[in-house]
């Protein structure tokens, strides 16, 4: 089902799962294989990103096409390549695929990749083909990808006003946070973010993976449980919530 995960710069976390660090800003794409399906979890910062991502995938799982997508948070890092991945089911937390039809969010989105670095041609053309999720989590959202299910939960509001996490079960449960968490750096608290919100989002977080999973954030290393909750207490401090 696998080739080596490695030899295309995925870090393998788990049978069928893993995920790439993409250059730039260090964000996170997971990939979750099953027998029928292949989710990924994000898309990449341009239509560029995404095919790359889509020609990986095609690679690592013997030609197979990405047949799920969850959208961890509506910021341009993270959903910009979701175009190139035709016939996939897209998902994303409930308040997303409104804000995402917006013209002034989708405005909002091109200046945001720009501003950070993204070609202005590269994110326009990846904003005028951006892709709104059809399927809406409010709660939480099993999938069965075919001998493996998964669980979308979502967990927010605190990064965002949509915040999506993917929890897929195993020997150790690997739980996919977006930029809940972040290790590389200071977690971002952008004009968006609830911050009297973010503390209890990793509460949700935590209660779901458990002490032993493998939490990935959406910028930095593979982290544990205590990293979590430290990071919460910290958050708790900035922003002076409980």
């Amino acid at each position: 089902m696998e080739t080596d995960w490695e030899a295309y710069g995925w870090e393998r976390l788990a049978d069928g799962v893993g995920r790439r660090r993409l250059p730039g800003w260090d964000a996170t794409v997971g990939l979750v294989v099953g027998e029928h399906g292949v989710l990924l979890y994000d898309t990449g910062s341009t239509l560029a990103e995404g095919a790359e991502l889509r020609a990986q995938v095609a690679q690592l799982t013997g030609g197979r096409k990405v047949t799920h997508i969850a959208l961890s948070h509506p910021h341009f890092d993270h959903v910009l390549g979701t175009a190139v991945f035709a016939g996939a089911e897209v998902f994303g937390a409930v308040g997303t695929e409104e804000l995402l039809a917006l013209p002034r969010e989708r405005e909002a989105l091109r200046e945001d990749a720009v501003r950070q670095g993204v070609d202005a041609e590269a994110a326009a053309e990846a904003v005028d083909a951006l892709v709104v999720p059809r399927h809406v989590v409010s709660g939480e959202w099993t999938l069965d990808l075919g001998g493996r299910q998964v669980l979308l939960a979502n967990v927010g509001p605190g990064h965002t006003g949509h915040d999506l996490a993917l929890c897929v079960p195993g020997s150790r449960e690997v739980v996919f946070c977006g930029d809940l968490v972040e290790e590389s750096g200071e977690p971002q608290a952008g004009p968006d973010a609830i911050p009297s919100r973010w503390p209890d989002a990793l509460d949700r977080l935590l209660s779901l993976g458990g002490g032993d999973a493998a939490y990935v954030p959406g910028h930095g290393a593979v982290v544990d449980a205590t990293f979590v909750r430290t990071q919460r207490e910290e958050l708790a401090r900035r922003f002076a919530v409980s």
